[in-house]
């Protein structure tokens, strides 16, 4: 692997995963390194469409989405390193452990997913990552998760 980071902007992420508005949660992945670690940028912007129902009045991005962003940002980096764009690359979550959300995020906040692989070997298909989320350097939510990559045939091979 280069020493080279690298960096996936909106269309690269598209062809990476399958998620389309409104459950595409992140905007870039940047200092991509291999497959051990990423940091995902998203844009909380009030006009998602979560805020017309969490809490109307007082918007607060759900936790869950939060979490999702991270697994996002980690199947991207995966995605990247392993060469997996247009290749319908699918990858679900089997666990979510030691989830804690810390501060609210709100429209207007630059939420930064920090992930990295804790277990998982190009070719494999079950993956451990951490997550940390934060906004202006303060810690919003942390978590470790599991997912399966349902990668296609040529690309596993």
């Amino acid at each position: 692997m280069t020493d080279k980071l690298l960096t996936a902007d909106i269309d690269l992420i598209q062809k990476i995963l399958p998620h389309r508005y409104p459950f595409l949660l992140i905007d870039k992945v940047v200092d991509i390194d291999g497959t051990k670690m990423a940091t995902g940028i998203k844009n909380v912007t009030f006009n998602e469409p979560h805020f017309q129902g969490h809490f109307p009045g007082v918007p607060i991005m759900p936790g869950v989405t939060i979490v999702e962003a991270m697994a996002q940002s980690a199947a991207v980096m995966l995605g990247t390193a392993l060469d997996l764009a247009n290749k319908d690359l699918l990858v679900y979550f089997m666990s979510i452990d030691k989830c804690k959300f810390r501060r609210k995020v709100i429209p207007g906040d630059v939420l930064k997913l920090f992930v990295n692989t804790l277990r998982g070997k190009p070719g494999g298909k079950v993956w451990r990552f951490s997550g940390r989320a934060s906004v202006d350097g303060e810690m919003a939510a942390e978590a470790e998760f599991t997912a399966m990559m349902d990668m296609p045939k040529e690309a596993s091979e």
